[in-house]
């Protein structure tokens, strides 16, 4: 009985213990309450690198949107850079009225589909306000990305969106929608990148017939708003001199190490942080005050960029490297434009390929390689054939397109950069299959209206699907193989 009542007495006093030190110690139950690094912490250089590579690497797409915007603010009016790119202020956009340049280099992974648009916002200041025309039975989706590259909005054809007037507004905006506005657009940051994309077929005569709806697709200040849907002839737009490119061949170059220090912190400013990141945030300005407060710290800290830039950021241009398996040697993205956390996809997405749709309006399809696991190389001939029936299932259009090595065009005789919906020549087999060629040379008079000119080395394929069926979505359905011939 006795040894009863001490361990009776043993758990009352445990119990007691324990009680009294929840009640001393309380769990942090919000993110104010949970400590965060103290300043004046003592840091090794390696670890200011570890932390410096692994901001690098997440702020990329930030500090991209962020210098982009820059540039854009510098355009007096809605213009055309070295006559080939759409520009234009910021709060409003610019548009081309047929497909875009080759030779451009402002962005890589450009379609030849479409007409594309472009413009920033400024939402800071107001919101703006977008004009959605009738297209008819004309596929067409405008894509709004916030600063991280997240796409904000559903609007296009395969979300029946209604003609009419239409309002981005910024996370803190407040007020009620005006009359005459459709309906309005919440961003997460104040920056909105703009991409109106219309679809058009190669021929002359749809490039005449586009446009008068291309003539209506414009954003402009809420200010400037008057109920009566606006007009702009994009023929007529003022041509400006491209600025010299500098630095490596490819896409112009929107990030570099050597600014990355001043330039990141500006875009952590504009870009709040996603529900958990609090902590990541703090976790960087942690490192970038000690760096403010001692040139050793900064230098190691830009060491760790320029080494990110080179190991990390470099390889993103292959595209083993982004998303996951398609079947058939091919890679696809799984959540492009609407990345959240997913910052392995984002960045490697923002080096290769800025800007995607969100798969439910574009599936995108890449590869570098033939059938054999060898570099795709002009020098050589490849063949890619649907089978019959097998074209990619869409409601919207399909396309291949052909790369260069830093993912843009390389020009050519025939001018011709992609196939797919838009051409109305296709030679399809006997047997109804259709065969697509790739290289420098010609397969043959016979088959030149299925041949895409490559240079003469590496080159990478890309398939689109816009407003893809399921069964692209899915996985169901496989992109063929890509054979060398022999």
């Amino acid at each position: 009985m006795k040894t009863k009542n001490i361990l009776v007495v043993a758990l009352v006093g445990l119990l007691t213990f324990t009680t009294a030190q929840a009640q001393q110690v309380p769990i942090p139950t919000t993110a104010a309450e949970v400590p965060g690094p103290a300043s004046g912490n003592t840091m090794t250089k390696a670890y200011v690198q570890m932390v410096g590579r692994m901001a690098y690497h997440w702020g990329w797409p930030l500090v991209n949107s962020h210098n982009r915007r820059v540039a854009f603010s510098g355009a007096p009016e809605p213009c055309l850079v070295g006559g080939v790119l759409p520009f234009a202020p910021v709060g409003y956009n610019s548009m081309l009225t047929n497909y875009i340049s080759p030779d451009q280099t402002f962005i890589a992974c450009p379609n030849q589909d479409v007409a594309y648009g472009a413009g920033f916002t400024a939402l800071d200041k107001e919101p703006t306000v977008f004009q959605v025309p009738d297209f008819g039975d004309r596929f067409w989706v405008f894509a709004l990305y916030d600063q991280r590259t997240d796409e904000i909005a559903q609007i296009g054809k395969q979300y029946g969106t209604k003609p009419g007037f239409y309002m981005i507004v910024g996370p803190d905006w407040k007020g009620d929608l005006p009359a005459g506005i459709t309906a309005m657009v919440r961003s997460s940051t104040d920056l909105v990148f703009c991409i109106p994309r219309i679809f058009k077929d190669d021929t002359a005569e749809d490039t005449a017939a586009v446009q008068p709806v291309l003539s209506q697709v414009m954003f402009y200040p809420l200010s400037k708003f008057d109920g009566k849907m606006k007009t702009t002839d994009w023929s007529k737009l003022p041509k400006v001199p491209a600025p010299p490119q500098k630095g490596p061949k490819g896409e112009t170059s929107w990030v570099k190490p050597e600014t990355y220090f001043e330039e990141l912190p500006v875009s952590m400013k504009e870009v709040p942080p996603l529900p958990g990141e609090q902590a990541l945030y703090g976790w960087i300005n942690s490192v970038w005050e000690a760096a403010a407060k001692d040139p050793m710290t900064k230098q190691a800290l830009v060491e760790s960029f320029v080494a990110a830039d080179k190991e990390i950021i470099a390889p993103f241009i292959q595209w083993k490297y982004n998303g996951r398996s398609a079947g058939n040697g091919w890679n696809s993205p799984v959540n492009n434009a609407k990345w959240g956390t997913d910052y392995l996809n984002r960045t490697g997405t923002a080096r290769s390929n800025m800007f995607d749709n969100k798969p439910e309006e574009t599936k995108y399809i890449y590869r570098d390689y033939d059938s054999q696991g060898k570099q795709l190389d002009g020098r050589n001939s490849y063949t890619v054939t649907f089978p019959k029936g097998q074209t990619p299932p869409v409601k919207g259009f399909w396309s291949l397109t052909l790369y260069n090595e830093y993912h843009l065009f390389t020009l050519n005789p025939l001018g011709r950069y992609s196939l797919g919906t838009k051409n109305k020549n296709l030679q399809y087999n006997t047997d109804g299959s259709l065969t697509l060629y790739a290289g420098a040379k010609s397969p043959g008079k016979d088959k030149e209206s299925n041949w895409l000119p490559a240079p003469e080395g590496t080159f990478s394929l890309y398939i689109r699907c816009y407003w893809a069926e399921q069964a692209v979505l899915d996985g169901t359905w496989k992109p063929p193989q890509v054979e060398k011939v022999k």
